[in-house]
């Protein structure tokens, strides 16, 4: 059952998103991308309150993802992201994304901290960091 709304035209475009940010880094963390995705429609808090739909948390600015600025985001959702997509819509959690609201993807090694939020831990290319449960109760919450 699905934690956040979300229709099929929602479904393909979390796809979209997650392939364009993490293909690189294989189905996990294409997955882990969904997990931030999911989160930030979920967290109704710090950069996240007026977030209540999968289209706007992707089209966020400031504060979005850099992948709908580039044209692979604009290509059609294949069958294996629509599938990641569904897992992460239907609450499938995955470390060290699980409670994530930001990721990004450093030079070197993961700072302990980005933008006042700490580093919870890293997946391949990407850096996953979580608000506090004071700060972002409903991250936390279980399904």
């Amino acid at each position: 059952m699905a934690v956040i709304k979300a229709n099929e035209a929602d479904v393909r475009l979390l796809a979209r998103l997650m392939r364009a940010e993490a293909e690189g880094d294989g189905q996990l963390g294409m997955l882990m991308v969904g997990n931030v995705g999911v989160n930030r429609v979920k967290a109704r808090c710090l950069d996240f309150e007026d977030i209540n739909s999968i289209e706007r948390m992707i089209y966020q600015s400031p504060g979005g993802f850099e992948a709908t600025q580039k044209g692979y985001f604009y290509q059609r959702a294949r069958e294996k992201e629509i599938r990641l997509a569904r897992k992460s819509i239907n609450g499938e959690r995955n470390h060290p994304a699980s409670y994530a609201l930001w990721f990004f993807m450093p030079q070197g090694t993961c700072p302990e901290q980005w933008f006042g939020q700490w580093n919870v831990g890293r997946f391949k290319s990407h850096c996953f960091y979580n608000p506090t449960e004071a700060d972002c109760p409903s991250v936390f919450q279980t399904f």
